[in-house]
């Protein structure tokens, strides 16, 4: 697992969308192979949509041939709701990008058979060969998706029920009223997040601080779902300032210096996207401090 600290969430927004950039560019993808990923909605996410509409009409990036899969979706709230995740995407997003409508998946929280409509969506992914990155955002208490604490980590697409720290949470888009906060969702499994071959989770604000120590300094625990990204091949968790408060010094230290190693003495020249190498190596002179 990588972990990539930023001062503030506009820096964080700035890297996962120049992040998300290169791996569809490098992707090269077509119409018989397009970038399928996975989006998150919520507060967290805004900021990087915001640059990807930039970074599209600079002409820096088209997602022609892209296929997204949203992560979760109210139960029972019309689609044209204003806070349904359907308009919420198309709001932030999707109507400012060329995108085909077709190429938008979210699930139907309106649909007659909740269960088949999850069953379906499982489905249709596969039907792709899987997500190529899956980006997520967590809640205080470390909920992935809408995972809540005690989800089992090997979890596919259902119907979920709120926590009540999430609907509290959530009461904001709502006029601050919690009795207008769906209590039911559909949800992509943390398994259905795992299976993804990437996995980018951002994690902004003092708020997201406990989450985030849990996440990297204790280990795998299903009352902390996004903990479950230890144990994923190629994960990425990209933060600010703030959400480090609760890390130690020394973990904060070792995942900067790892940065700074990359920056100041491997060069960034040598190394791929992953951090991997990328050729032969060609070490930057260290100055004498002589």
């Amino acid at each position: 697992m990588r972990l990539v600290i930023r001062h503030d969430a506009d820096t964080v927004a700035d890297y996962i969308a120049e992040y998300i950039k290169e791996r569809i560019n490098q992707f090269k993808p077509t119409d018989e192979r397009p970038f399928v990923i996975g989006l998150p909605t919520g507060s967290s996410p805004i900021g990087v949509y915001r640059r990807l509409v930039r970074l599209y009409n600079s002409g820096e990036l088209s997602f022609k041939n892209v296929v997204s899969f949203n992560m979760d979706e109210y139960v029972g709230l019309p689609r044209d709701h204003p806070e349904s995740y359907h308009s919420f995407m198309w709001s932030h997003l999707f109507k400012h990008i060329d995108i085909p409508p077709e190429n938008v998946n979210i699930l139907n929280g309106n649909a007659d058979d909740l269960q088949a409509e999850c069953e379906r969506y499982e489905a249709k992914i596969l039907s792709y060969g899987g997500i190529e990155l899956f980006m997520g955002g967590i809640g205080p208490d470390g909920h992935i998706a809408f995972n809540e604490p005690g989800s089992s980590l090997q979890s596919r697409t259902r119907v979920k029920t709120l926590a009540y720290e999430t609907i509290i949470a959530n009461a904001r888009f709502f006029g601050g009223d919690v009795s207008k906060v769906p209590k039911l969702a559909l949800t992509v499994g943390v398994g259905t997040v795992m299976d993804a071959r990437e996995v980018v989770v951002i994690i902004t604000g003092a708020n997201k601080a406990i989450a985030l120590a849990k996440c990297i300094e204790e280990g795998v625990n299903h009352m902390w779902t996004v903990s479950a990204i230890q144990t994923h091949p190629r994960s990425l968790v990209v933060c600010d300032d703030d959400a480090t408060l609760e890390l130690h010094v020394k973990t904060v230290r070792y995942f900067k210096s790892i940065e700074q190693v990359q920056d100041e003495m491997i060069g960034r020249e040598n190394l791929g996207l992953y951090g991997q190498v990328a050729g032969p190596l060609k070490y930057k002179a260290i100055p004498s401090g002589n």
